[in-house]
């Protein structure tokens, strides 16, 4: 069966057949699904290859759900919620399973069903599927923290990488960017969206050794974290014409060096330094994938001059824009 969640009338909203045998298909797939339900629309995309599925999914909702669900597969999956909340509970899994908005963790299970509730009218989240030999293939050459998880889940019992969730930081949003994006040729996609996987499980594991190593000092509560959320989509949604620091705060409802100190500790990045990464590496995927000119991108971006565009574009790439064009 694999994967299928239903509403409360047992109609099923998404139905997903498969079983660990389809990951032992070394072929590289895509499929794109599209599921109507009375609470709204889910998009899926879905790809395959070497033994990993992974699963882009985004829900319109037109109110908070909560459905029912069953998967009967093998899987450790990596978990990238990417906008609002959802919480999961089953059978055998050790507890209820949420995630808020711009949190990710790891899981292991195997057969199980439950509820799952999605809170908020826009739903967005990003999972990297592992059969347990691809899984075990990786993790063998991982830090501490990846093999005592391979160790819980070569035991076969239900588990997570980290007792708490952790926080999406600009490198994994840019990877996961990146691979929903991805124009490469499909010859080239399985070896791009493999050394993605693996760089993404890199990030995820130092970002357990982070948090681990140090508990929060400035975000200690789940209002805080909206706040600081709330002022990076601030920032994006003036990505040309940022709000100072000190207007940011005021609009955040935070003092300015909770802001300062909070959006370092939730993105590993100060908030310029964040925005300098969204800005480069949105000119980046004009640059590929559109006619616009350097001078055009400056501009739209917010740049004072196209010297001052070339410069940050060399510094972190490398190379001029005109080359990357």
């Amino acid at each position: 069966m694999g994967f299928e969640v239903k509403n409360g009338l047992e109609k099923s909203v998404f139905k997903e057949d498969f079983n660990e045998g389809d990951f032992d298909d070394h072929a590289f797939k895509a499929e794109v699904f599209a599921f109507p339900s009375p609470y709204g629309t889910l998009n899926a995309t879905t790809w395959w290859f070497d033994g990993i599925k992974m699963t882009h999914t985004e829900a319109s909702l037109h109110q908070p759900a909560e459905l029912d669900w069953r998967g009967d597969t093998e899987l450790v999956t990596m978990h990238f919620n990417l906008q609002g909340n959802i919480s999961m509970s089953g059978e055998k899994m050790p507890g209820v399973f949420e995630l808020s908005s711009n949190q990710h963790n790891m899981f292991y299970g195997t057969e199980a069903k439950g509820k799952i509730r999605f809170d908020g009218s826009t739903m967005r989240s990003f999972l990297i599927q592992f059969s347990k030999d691809a899984f075990f293939n990786i993790a063998r050459d991982g830090n501490d923290a990846i093999k005592r998880f391979a160790e819980r889940v070569a035991l076969g019992n239900a588990t997570a990488f980290s007792a708490t969730n952790l926080d999406i930081d600009m490198r994994l949003h840019n990877c996961i960017d990146s691979l929903v994006h991805c124009k490469y040729a499909d010859s080239l996609k399985r070896m791009f969206f493999f050394s993605r996987t693996i760089e993404m499980l890199v990030l995820q594991a130092e970002a357990f050794d982070r948090a681990f190593h140090g508990q929060p000092v400035y975000i200690k509560n789940n209002y805080d974290k909206e706040r600081i959320l709330f002022v990076r989509d601030c920032l994006l949604k003036n990505i040309d014409s940022p709000p100072t620091l000190s207007q940011l705060a005021r609009t955040a409802g935070l003092n300015e060096f909770k802001l300062k100190k909070g959006f370092k500790e939730t993105f590993n990045q100060t908030v310029f330094e964040y925005l300098s990464d969204v800005r480069l590496e949105t000119a980046k995927k004009d640059l590929l994938n559109t006619n616009k000119s350097a001078t055009e991108i400056a501009c739209e971006l917010g740049y004072s001059s196209l010297q001052h565009f070339s410069a940050a574009f060399k510094k972190k790439f490398g190379v001029s824009p005109r080359k990357m064009k």
